[in-house]
This record gives C-alpha cells, sequence and structure tokens, in this order.
C-alpha cells in the first residue's frame, strides 16, 4: 500500500506532482494538521482516493453545523479508530496547550483524558483483529520524541502511553519543522513502532 501523508504546510508543487502522474499508484492519503482544509479537499479531489486527517493546533473548531469547521470529502479521525483495506488507523488530533483561548490545544492532563477515551476501541480491535492498530496519525509528536523545548512544541505525554498500549506498525505527525537544525531525524523507532514526521509531505510504502 503507498500512503501519501501531508502536514503543516501547502506545498503548490504537489499539484504538478500529481498532475504528472507521480502519484497515481496512491492508495491512501493521510493529513497530519495544521493545513488549510481546502488544500486537502483539492488533493483527495485530483487523487480521488481516501483521506483521513487530524486537526492541528491552527486550524478551526471542529462543529459538525460549521462546513469550514471540517475538510469536505474527508474523513477526520480524532479519537476515532477506522479501517481501510485490512489496515487500522486511528487518530489523535491537537497539541500541548501553549495559549489560554488556543483551539485544538490541551494540557498534559487533559490529553491524557482524550486518549483514554480510545481504549475500549482499541481493546476491541485486539479482540476482532488480533491487534489494537496498525497506524497512528497526530498533530503533536510524542512527548521527548520529536518534540522541542518550547512551550508550544513540547510533546504530549497521551502518544507516549498510546504508543505502548496499541503498539502501532507507524506513527505519523506534523507540528514540528526539521528543517531546525535541533531536532532530531525524522524517522525514530519507538519499541515496535516507527515514529515520522510527515512535514510537509511524505511518500511511504507499507
Amino acid at each position: 500500500m503507498k500512503i501519501l501523508a501531508v502536514s503543516d504546510q501547502v506545498v503548490e508543487r504537489i499539484y504538478a506532482l500529481i498532475s504528472s502522474g507521480q502519484f497515481h499508484d496512491v492508495d491512501l492519503l493521510l493529513g497530519c494538521g495544521d493545513l488549510p482544509y481546502s488544500y486537502l479537499e483539492n488533493i483527495v479531489s485530483l487523487l480521488n482516493v481516501p483521506l483521513y486527517y487530524v486537526p492541528g493546533n491552527h486550524d478551526p473548531e471542529y462543529d459538525e453545523r460549521w462546513s469550514q469547521s471540517r475538510a469536505e470529502g474527508c474523513i477526520n479521525v480524532d479519537l476515532r479508530l477506522t479501517a481501510f483495506k485490512g489496515l487500522l488507523i486511528g487518530g489523535f488530533g491537537g497539541s500541548v496547550k501553549y495559549r489560554p483561548d488556543g483551539v485544538n490545544q490541551y494540557t498534559q492532563a487533559e490529553a491524557n483524558l482524550r486518549a483514554w477515551r480510545m481504549l475500549p476501541g482499541l481493546l476491541w480491535n485486539r479482540i476482532r483483529y488480533g491487534r489494537a492498530l496498525d497506524v497512528l496519525i497526530s498533530h503533536s509528536p510524542p512527548f521527548g520524541i520529536h518534540d522541542d523545548d518550547t512551550k508550544a512544541h513540547q510533546g504530549l505525554h497521551a502518544l507516549n502511553w498510546l504508543l505502548r498500549v496499541a503498539r502501532p506498525r507507524y506513527h505519523f505527525h506534523g507540528h514540528t519543522h526539521f528543517y531546525r537544525q535541533n531536532l532530531s531525524p525524522s524517522v525514530t523507532r519507538f519499541g515496535s513502532t516507527e515514529i515520522m514526521n510527515i512535514y510537509p509531505y511524505k511518500m511511504i510504502e507499507i
């Protein structure tokens, strides 16, 4: 399966690459947050394959009554679990809280509570499929892995817990930008999970 994952920065060149057939064999699209929903909508309409995404800390708060709070034709998997062609996918949106009025921002305690809400579904997956999760997508990185020492880019402890409990094969995230020299490599192994910073986009074959 070939996956095109995107996060944090609009890359106009993607449109040209799609037009030239570079992504003709992509099976699945994943969005890791902080992208205009029009960008996600354009990509999914051009490639005509499913797109699952989570909101970032610069995205609007979800409201089912407001069309601008979601990406039309795409599937928001924040705190949700789904399956695509046998691939078990889960999502965790938002980042650590760094502004009192921040949207899609959570204290470490709030993020922990959100993560625990996924536990029944993960247990059900393990009973039904023999495993809890194959791919976790999030906006934030885990705490201490691909994060930064600035308040806004500190990782979430909740994601470390999810990785230990669900043991996905892959974890894709955005939020931190790896042109900054003080950050660690963009791919890290955590137990049985390969953690990958997607910024601004990556092609992954699994």
